[in-house]
């Protein structure tokens, strides 16, 4: 059983590494985008609300993502495991997280942090070329990520496996699966 959370910053590669990983280790990559989109385009109540709050451009609060998220890992695809993208954000949702594993006699096995420097990021993110995106725009979301994200590491420090993010998509995959076998 493999049970992991992936977080890293905006352009770190999560989503192409939770693709790559989810299909090697053969878990589910849930991903809070993905539910919120599911949930929409099943106009769900949950996703109702979202698409009310996305709309008016709020964050979606922790209570509403905290209960899609449980809402999927009470699905029997996860059983043998799963792979988190975007979820926890905070120290609020890690604890939602915990609790609900506990409840069913479960815990995580690893948290990886996809690690790339603020430079390599902002390039990685230019070229995007989203309309939004400019320099001062990254910089800031960065900053944000760093600021929210870290107390999280800090709260999942003895499940951390930090991995460097910077390569072709292959190696860094193969450099996270090294990192967690190593782990065991």
């Amino acid at each position: 059983m493999t049970r992991l959370v992936l977080v890293g910053p905006p352009g770190a590669g999560k989503g192409t590494q939770a693709t790559a990983l989810s299909e090697k280790l053969g878990i589910p990559h849930i991903s809070t985008g993905d539910l919120f989109r599911k949930h929409i385009a099943e106009e769900t109540e949950l996703g109702q609300k979202v698409k009310h709050i996305l709309d008016s451009g709020g964050l979606v609060p922790d209570e509403i993502t905290n209960q899609m998220l449980v809402d999927r890992l009470e699905q029997p695809d996860t059983a043998d495991g799963f792979l988190l993208d975007g979820f926890p954000r905070n120290i609020g949702q890690a604890e939602v997280l915990a609790k609900e594993l506990a409840d069913s006699d479960q815990k995580l096995d690893a948290v990886v942090q996809l690690q790339v420097s603020e430079d390599v990021l902002v390039q990685r993110l230019l070229a995007r070329g989203r309309s939004d995106d400019n320099e001062d725009v990254i910089r800031h979301r960065l900053h944000v990520y760093q600021s929210e994200t870290a107390p999280l590491l800090d709260y999942y420090r003895d499940l951390l496996v930090t991995v460097d993010g910077v390569g072709e998509v292959g190696e860094v995959t193969n450099r996270v699966l090294t990192a967690l076998r190593d782990r065991t």
